[in-house]
């Protein structure tokens, strides 16, 4: 891992140090990460980012689990408005090194998750943590209570049942 290839957001855990019961990580994203992370997600903000992750050694390499947790303020997409929610996502990522991987996935590729390549003996918590913000965030977040109900009326005008529908208010 380099400087360029590292995102806002990096807390590096060097794997031959967990030890054989496992190893719990916290990971608290700083204002300056978070206002860097809102400014790559398009948010107008990040109030809160934290990961909270138990990483157990296997055969394979390393096997992540954990809870992204975040507040945010998202712009609605119908209104406009901005308005704040919380995010949480479940985590559960393997690591392995890049000569423990296969050289092909299996024949079945829906079943298969390839694992994340520890770099130089370490995994990344903190690209982790933004991965999966990532993830939870909503593509077309909507301010609650707010529904979206969109009909053009040049379609209702030009339709063909519009007459038959004028028809019947007529009697």
């Amino acid at each position: 891992m380099t400087p360029e290839t590292v995102g806002p957001l990096s807390r590096l855990v060097d794997v031959m140090n967990i030890p054989p019961r496992g190893q719990e990580v916290h990971v608290e994203a700083s204002g300056e990460e978070r206002a860097a992370l809102a400014k790559d997600f398009g948010l107008p903000g990040i109030q809160a980012l934290s990961g909270d992750f138990k990483l157990t050694t296997s055969a394979k390499g390393i096997h992540v689990t954990g809870l992204v947790k975040a507040s945010i303020t998202q712009v609605c997409v119908v209104t406009l408005d901005s308005f704040d929610s919380d995010i949480e996502e479940e985590v559960e990522v393997d690591f392995a090194e890049s000569s423990g991987m296969p050289a092909e996935p299996p024949t079945d590729i829906n079943e298969y998750e390839p694992p994340d390549e520890i770099i130089n003996g370490q995994i990344d918590l903190g690209t982790l943590t933004a991965e999966f913000l990532a993830l939870g965030l909503d593509p077309y977040p909507r301010k609650p209570g707010v529904d979206f109900d969109y009909r053009d009326p040049r379609d209702e005008k030009d339709s063909p049942f519009a007459a038959l529908g004028k028809l019947r208010t007529d009697k």
